[in-house]
């Protein structure tokens, strides 16, 4: 396998080591890694007493790069970060760490076995999300970070955020999980299932040893993703039944939101790694908040910080009522919606709103916890 060389950790990261020879890093599933490596992105200073640490965790596709300084390229959630805006990074320190099995620096399918000094590739453990969260949390006690004000996060960042509350509540002031679920949905797990299917019938699979990546299958995995991500309202309004071309006859004019999901499913494949790609997603198929834990009511009743549960109104992935059972099972827990037809990517589309439930929402948790 030739690893994806043309995928680039974000020029502003930060590279840190954790376990190493004797001190192998034990995934739930009984194996392990022999060392992982963690790519981070931060925004503003950690305090007196490291207790303003805002951890940010990132979606399937995303990287690290969430915020951006001065002559970077933005980041994903670039209105959200920095000096005077809802995660003020006047106020808190931000981090964001590339997530374990992904493909832009941490340890995952693309880097290299250190064992035999060739990448993964499909040989890569299969992981959990408390395995990611596990690995964030050791990077924040290298860090310094004692207790964290906040952990934000969307879709898969959600279930981190969940997973957090659950492992560590008592390391986590907050939480603000936006569009996720306690479990993956039959729904959710037949998306998830088509685009793998995608990509391993790719000729170019190979059983995921590819010399050229499988880049036809990448796209029609996201192509399969983008349906569930935007909303029917939105394609009906920003698409209808427009034509690329003049032809409907010829077999090459498309309809344009045809050749919206083909450009997006492309831009995709350019810059994702399709073993990690399946790596993340089978995580997220398994994810379950409440195995191994008596149910999702004991699993998140530990979790009784404040919580800012968010959700959109036309997300048809995860939609309200996943937020609304949130609140149900979190002691202290308050619903967020967002007003929008884009469907579940609002999280990258409507940061007015997102600012307007986040910023009052930080403000009140601070001063419940200054009080207590």
């Amino acid at each position: 396998m030739s690893p994806r060389s043309d995928i680039k950790i974000p020029s502003g990261a930060q590279i840190v080591t954790l376990g190493g020879p004797g001190k192998p890093f034990h995934l739930h599933s009984g194996a392990h890694l022999p060392q992982v490596q963690v790519v981070f992105e931060s925004w503003g200073t950690l305090n007196a007493d490291a207790s303003n640490a805002i951890l940010v965790c990132h979606a399937l596709t995303a990287n690290s790069h969430a915020g951006s300084a001065p002559g970077e390229p933005d980041g994903w959630w670039e209105p959200l970060i920095g000096p005077g805006r809802v995660l003020d990074t006047d106020r808190y320190y931000v981090v964001c760490p590339n997530l374990l099995g992904s493909c832009y620096g941490s340890t995952g399918p693309v880097e290299a076995d250190p064992r035999k000094g060739v990448p993964y590739g499909p040989t890569f453990p299969e992981i959990s999300i408390r395995d990611i969260v596990e690995v964030q949390r050791v990077l924040m006690q290298r860090l310094g970070i004692r207790r964290l004000a906040s952990v934000i996060g969307s879709s898969l960042g959600g279930m981190q955020v969940l997973e957090w509350g659950a492992m560590y509540p008592e390391l986590c002031a907050s939480l603000i999980p936006i569009s996720t679920a306690v479990q993956q949905t039959a729904w959710c797990l037949a998306l998830n299932a088509a685009s793998r299917c995608a990509i391993t019938g790719d000729p170019e699979w190979r059983e995921g040893h590819y010399e050229h990546p499988p880049k036809q299958g990448l796209a029609l995995a996201r192509m399969i993703g983008m349906i569930s991500y935007r909303s029917p309202q939105e394609f009906a309004g920003r698409f209808g039944r427009a034509l690329a071309g003049e032809d409907p006859f010829d077999p090459n004019c498309h309809f344009q939101v045809e050749k919206y999901l083909r450009h997006q499913g492309a831009k995709l494949a350019e810059r994702f790694d399709a073993n990690a790609y399946l790596t993340l997603s089978r995580a997220m198929d398994r994810h379950d908040v409440g195995a191994g834990r008596g149910g999702v009511s004991t699993a998140l009743a530990a979790a009784s910080m404040p919580a800012l549960c968010i959700g959109v109104s036309s997300d048809i992935r995860y939609p309200l009522d996943d937020q609304c059972e949130l609140v149900r099972q979190l002691p202290s827990a308050k619903l967020g919606v967002i007003e929008s037809e884009h469907g579940h990517d609002s999280f990258l589309i409507e940061y007015e709103q997102l600012a307007q439930l986040i910023g009052p929402f930080l403000s009140l948790a601070a001063d419940s916890k200054e009080a207590a």
